[in-house]
C-alpha cells in the first residue's frame, strides 16, 4: 500500500477552512451588534431645524444680556426631591428652569417654578444623574446660565460671584 494515498477527509473536519471563515463570521457579528447599538442608543445631537436655531440665537442673547443689565442673580439648589431658586431681586411671575444634559436630550428637564416667599420659587424636579448639567433659568424677558456638575457642586450660582441677599433667612431655616 502506498503511504501517498491516504484517504482524505470532508472539508468540514479540517481546521483550515473554519479559521479562514472566522474573520468574516466576526466581521458579520460585530456589525449586527453595532447596527443594534446604533437604533438603541440615539445621540440627539443633530436637530432638523438647525437654521431656525440659529436665527433666534440673536434673541437668546438679547435675554441674556437684558438679565445682566437688570442685573439678576440666582442661586439655585436641589432638596429632597424640589428645585428652590433664590434670586437676587424680587420679581413677579413665575420662571421656568431647563437641566438640559449635555449628550443625551431625553434626560433634559424643564421645571416650572412658582414663587413660596419673596424672591424665592420652587418646584419639584425628577433625580438627576450624576455628571454634567447645562442650566437655564428664563422669564419671558431675561434668561441666565450656567454649568452645575452634580453631586460635585451643593448650589449653582447664576448671573453673579456672590449668593443673593433676598431670602437669606429662608435658607438658612429649611422650606417651612
Amino acid at each position: 500500500m502506498n503511504p501517498n494515498h491516504a484517504r482524505a477527509q470532508p472539508w468540514y473536519r479540517e481546521p483550515w477552512p473554519w479559521i479562514l471563515m472566522a474573520g468574516p463570521a466576526l466581521v458579520v457579528v460585530a456589525a449586527c451588534y453595532t447596527a443594534w447599538l446604533a437604533v438603541r442608543s440615539d445621540d440627539g445631537l443633530v436637530v432638523d431645524d438647525y437654521y431656525k436655531q440659529g436665527l433666534a440665537i440673536n434673541q437668546t442673547l438679547g435675554r441674556s444680556q437684558a438679565a445682566e443689565r437688570l442685573g439678576i442673580t440666582a442661586d439655585v439648589r436641589l432638596i429632597e426631591g424640589r428645585v428652590q431658586v433664590r434670586l437676587g431681586a424680587v420679581r413677579s411671575g413665575s420662571l421656568t428652569l431647563l437641566f438640559a444634559h449635555p449628550t443625551l436630550a431625553g434626560m433634559d428637564q424643564m421645571v416650572k417654578l412658582s414663587l413660596v416667599q419673596p424672591g424665592v420659587y420652587e418646584g419639584q424636579l425628577l433625580p438627576l444623574r450624576s455628571g454634567r448639567w447645562h442650566v437655564v433659568l428664563e422669564q419671558r424677558d431675561w434668561r441666565l446660565t450656567g454649568d452645575w456638575m452634580l453631586p460635585a457642586q451643593d448650589a449653582l450660582a447664576l448671573g453673579g460671584n456672590t449668593p443673593p441677599s433676598v431670602g437669606e433667612e429662608y435658607w438658612k431655616e429649611g422650606r417651612r
